[in-house]
């Protein structure tokens, strides 16, 4: 049985703090659009700011959110965006659906099974389409913040390949992103055992430190980073 995991007034906290990470968020926009095609579906939307910002790029979009009190918030934020349909999902589930991708940010480490969420995220894909993810990185940077968000595990690309290769998937992308990100989040959460809200810390970072860091990693892909970024292929 599919459930929602984690303190959702923390996970709740932890998004409005994140939010205001802009040049973070744009980044990770960036490193989707390429795969989407023409009608995605997010799975997870959270507060809605990456479906807003994919969508001023597309026809047609599809926002999704698990927990029922997020998912009023969305509908109300998003109600004005006519490109954009909101509707609940939870994962794993049996549903088939005919989107040119799904895509689905720091959500599958929530999930128990997740060769079981993606297999579901899969089966809404045509063939052919993308199933596009994030999710954190290294098992050593579980940290209390993680716990009490929800988080069951974080990953390698390894593991991940392997999970999304478990699902039926085909492998396409993947790499790490956000090297500098991996270092300031192991101190802040694990060193210091702070959460990850808005704050002087997250301004300065997002401001000064990500830009470097982007530019840096489009020339050269790092071995270590915060994230996991991966692509998989719904075969034909």
């Amino acid at each position: 049985m599919a459930e929602i995991t984690g303190d959702q007034r923390v996970q709740s906290e932890v998004l409005e703090g994140l939010a205001t990470a802009v040049n973070h968020r744009r980044w990770f926009v960036e490193l989707a659009v390429p795969y989407l095609g023409d009608n995605p579906i997010e799975i997870g939307s959270g507060l809605g700011d990456y479906a807003l910002e994919w969508a001023e790029r597309l026809p047609r979009f599809t926002a999704t959110e698990a927990d029922p009190d997020r998912l009023v918030s969305l509908k109300e934020r998003l109600a004005d965006e006519p490109r954009i349909e909101v509707r609940q999902m939870l994962l794993p589930h049996s549903e088939r659906g005919d989107y040119s991708a799904a895509v689905s940010y720091n959500v599958l480490e929530h999930i128990e099974d997740h060769v079981g969420a993606l297999r579901s995220m899969r089966d809404l894909v045509r063939p052919g389409g993308n199933v596009i993810i994030i999710v954190p990185a290294f098992q050593f940077a579980m940290s209390p913040a993680d716990i009490a968000t929800g988080h069951v595990r974080r990953y390698t690309k390894k593991t991940l390949a392997d999970a999304m290769t478990a699902a039926g998937l085909t492998v396409e992308k993947i790499h790490y992103a956000n090297a500098l990100g991996l270092i300031g989040y192991f101190m802040a959460t694990k060193v210091f055992r702070l959460m990850p809200k808005e704050g002087p810390m997250v301004k300065v970072y997002d401001t000064l430190v990500l830009p470097a860091t982007k530019a840096a990693e489009q020339r050269v892909r790092p071995p270590f980073g915060q994230s996991v970024f991966a692509v998989a292929r719904v075969p034909s």
